[in-house]
């Protein structure tokens, strides 16, 4: 078991459960298209709630499992502070590296199919000293030890 599950076992246990939200689509319903590819390929508005007060800044991994070369990385963001709220278009915090190898948000576009999109909320007890260069594996070694609290919101797509 990797010390980055442990980290959600041990948040959920603890209930440390983020709230994360969009005003845009429910849980586990379609990404509106001006998110997407198809659109204006901007990040929906995300609401977290339950942020301990403790968080010293959140992080965001947005990724889809159903990718046919393996997961694809969407968004990878940290050092965004511990607010309730993600504006639409905006980036509150440091873009790492997408699978594009980009430091930006990158919609959905899936080829072929529905994909699931999940939008990943860490809190953290630290904030991150990375540089932007770094992709998820990278901010996910940086996390282990150091999330307090994790939430997520699924979205889903198909062109």
């Amino acid at each position: 078991m990797t010390n980055l599950l442990m980290s959600y076992i041990m948040a959920a246990a603890l209930n440390m459960l983020l709230t994360v939200k969009s005003p845009d689509f429910r849980n586990n319903d379609t990404i509106p298209k001006k998110y997407t590819c198809d659109g204006l390929n901007i990040n929906p508005s995300l609401i977290i709630k339950d942020i301990p007060k403790s968080a010293q800044s959140l992080t965001l991994i947005i990724d889809d499992p159903d990718a046919s070369n393996g997961i694809f990385d969407h968004w990878v963001m940290w050092n965004i502070p511990p607010q309730q709220k993600i504006e639409e278009a905006s980036a509150p915090g440091i873009q790492g590296k997408n699978s594009e190898k980009e430091n930006k948000y990158t919609g959905p576009c899936p080829p072929n199919g529905i994909h699931h999109y999940h939008f990943k909320i860490y809190a953290l007890d630290i904030k991150l000293d990375l540089p932007d260069s770094s992709g998820k594996q990278e901010l996910k070694k940086a996390m282990e030890g150091h999330i307090i609290a994790f939430g997520e919101l699924i979205g889903l797509y198909k062109r």
